[in-house]
């Protein structure tokens, strides 16, 4: 977070209860972030068309799309960075770009330029005067979200001596200083090794735990499959996508199914039952894709009629990142696809 831009987005140290100063919100009558028929125009572009969606209370709510999908423009609406050209838009149950409401809110922007001349101490202790952060209190929260980030041993180093993965954990501490109740989030992950991404997914279910609402803006879909409770989907500033991960990835994609060494599977005769069928990659299994409403028990019981041996049969459900790329190609086919790239994982 650049001190010179957004320090206004962090949050006051000392709130009153929640419960007090949000009763709404606390009585569950409304989505800690909702915006309803949002539109953002700059001169003859629409970078957003009339996109609705609400984050409740406590979930992790991932952001997706590709390059120029309006993912940012959408933050920065949020964040009170930028005004909406129409539509409804808030927070905490009151409208985005309040102060009362950025004070309750965390911010890591995905390029932050932090001062290089500073340590993790020394910014974190910069950070929490801005909030004017009691003495005491910063210096108990700093101390707990350096070993939270596991910089404790490096807080005394400057910050130009970090790797990028060092430079993202302290991101986060910043954005978690002042205990808020609304994280942004934008590519957290980005730049930190496998180990390093475990911890800090870790993190960021354990702050969910407490309460904490946490909304990601990712490209990395592995890791916001296995943290996120709900995702959105948007495509050239529209949502065309938008649920719960288990319902969207637990669709009945295909089946993989092997028979007995040396037998053959029937491909056309399958085929004409009316189900897709394929060779896998070493074309000792075969991949059978069902249509809607279709069952794989036909294509058993047709095998066994044929007197063949079934080794092999399993379900395939599909990741988040099939259902991102089917998504996206749906709505647009081929559009930002190199030509020969590559198809949506199967």
């Amino acid at each position: 977070m650049d001190p010179s831009h957004d320090s206004h987005i962090s949050a006051d140290p000392r709130p009153a209860p929640r419960s007090d100063r949000f009763p709404a919100l606390q009585a569950g009558r409304h989505p800690v972030v909702e915006v309803r028929d949002l539109v953002k125009e700059y001169g003859k572009i629409r970078a957003l068309k009339g996109v609705s969606l609400s984050v409740q209370r406590g979930e992790i709510f991932g952001l997706l799309g590709q390059n120029g999908a309006g993912k940012t423009t959408m933050i920065k609406i949020l964040l009170g960075i930028a005004r909406l050209t129409s539509g409804e838009a808030e927070m905490l149950g009151e409208p985005c770009g309040t102060a009362r409401v950025r004070k309750q809110i965390g911010y890591l922007p995905e390029d932050h330029r932090f001062p290089d001349y500073h340590s993790a101490n020394s910014l974190l202790d910069f950070y929490g005067s801005l909030v004017e952060m009691p003495r005491a209190l910063k210096q108990k929260r700093i101390e707990e979200c350096l070993k939270i980030v596991g910089l404790t041993d490096r807080q005394h180093y400057k910050i130009r001596t970090y790797s990028k993965g060092m430079k993202q954990r302290l991101g986060i501490a910043q954005a978690m200083l002042h205990s808020p109740g609304l994280i942004f989030l934008d590519e957290p992950t980005d730049g930190v090794d496998p180990v390093g991404r475990r911890e800090i997914r870790d993190l960021l279910m354990e702050m969910k735990s407490q309460g904490t609402t946490i909304f990601v803006n990712s490209h990395l879909l592995g890791e916001v499959e296995l943290i996120c409770d709900r995702v959105a989907i948007l495509q050239r500033g529209e949502l065309i996508r938008e649920g719960d991960i288990k319902s969207l990835t637990e669709k009945r994609g295909y089946y993989l199914v092997g028979l007995a060494p040396n037998q053959t599977f029937p491909e056309a005769e399958v085929a004409a039952l009316g189900y897709e069928v394929r060779a896998a990659a070493n074309r000792e299994r075969w991949e059978i894709s069902l249509r809607e409403g279709q069952s794989i028990d036909p294509v058993v019981d047709f095998l066994r009629s044929r007197q063949l041996s079934l080794r092999h049969l399993s379900e395939k459900r599909q990741s988040l990142e099939d259902l991102f790329l089917q998504t996206v190609d749906a709505a647009e086919p081929g559009v930002d696809r190199r030509p020969g790239g590559r198809q949506p994982a199967r």
